[in-house]
């Protein structure tokens, strides 16, 4: 099996992970489609590497989730990693905060997986970049761990439907990742505590037994590893990159 002559498409794909998964693929010989909201950030990251080009689409939104398929054109690889982070305790977490979480980390997935399932004409591989906020409970974000949760589920109950078709589904589950978001989540914990940058960045470190953020690279190489020789009976699961906190 081989990457050549398969097309992937990777949502959020002008920052972060995203922009590294899509480095990776087309390093692997695949022919790329980022997609993501923001057009200038897609296509800056298509300019590193030949073999991607960048569609706009909102995984919010249904009708630009079909339009964002239909100009990608027939793909072999979904890879769902668009997603959000917000930060309230719970009794002060407002509807719209609520909603805007499962919106984006969960609905985003929902929609992505439907349309990518819908046009696979035999071999593909779905993949959800998901977080261990969907395998345990992290304070101050319960909107977001339930829809990563809600996504380990949709994971799970999907691969059971397609488990006797040469599709398999997956989630990848990292720990917190030196990215653009978790800079933000550093931002925010400064703000609210008083921490120095420096010390909140230390404290998202210290969930891991490793005492490192990761890296995007990781995240990349279980994917093509999910979606490589080899992983034909990996269906179902949640790879996990947490340097043993779960």
């Amino acid at each position: 099996m081989t990457l050549l002559g398969k097309r992937v498409l990777i949502t959020g794909g002008g920052s972060g992970a995203g922009e590294n998964l899509a480095l990776g693929f087309a390093a692997g010989g695949a022919e790329v489609v980022i997609a993501g909201r923001r057009l200038d950030a897609l296509q800056a990251v298509a300019a590193k590497a030949g073999g991607i080009r960048a569609v706009q689409g909102d995984v919010t939104d249904e009708a630009s989730v079909k339009r964002m398929f239909a100009e990608a054109g027939a793909v072999d690889i979904v890879i769902a990693n668009a997603g959000a982070a917000d930060s309230s305790v719970m009794a002060k977490t407002s509807l719209d905060q609520w909603n805007a979480m499962l919106a984006v980390n969960l609905t985003g997935v929902f929609l992505t997986f439907r349309e990518g399932l819908n046009q696979f004409t035999g071999w593909g591989r779905l993949i959800a970049v998901a977080s261990t906020a969907g395998l345990k409970g992290y304070a101050k974000v319960a909107p977001y761990a339930a829809a990563k949760h809600g996504v380990i589920g949709m994971c799970r109950s999907l691969a059971l439907e397609v488990a006797r078709k040469p599709i398999t589904v997956n989630a990848i589950c990292p720990g917190f990742l030196d990215t653009p978001m978790t800079d933000h989540s550093v931002q925010v914990i400064a703000e609210k505590t008083g921490k120095t940058l420096a010390e909140a960045r230390a404290a998202l470190e210290g969930l891991n037994p490793q005492n490192r953020l990761f890296q995007p690279s990781e995240v990349t190489a279980a994917a093509l590893f999910l979606a490589g020789a080899g992983s034909e009976g990996i269906n179902g699961q949640c790879i996990t990159i947490a340097g043993g906190e779960v």
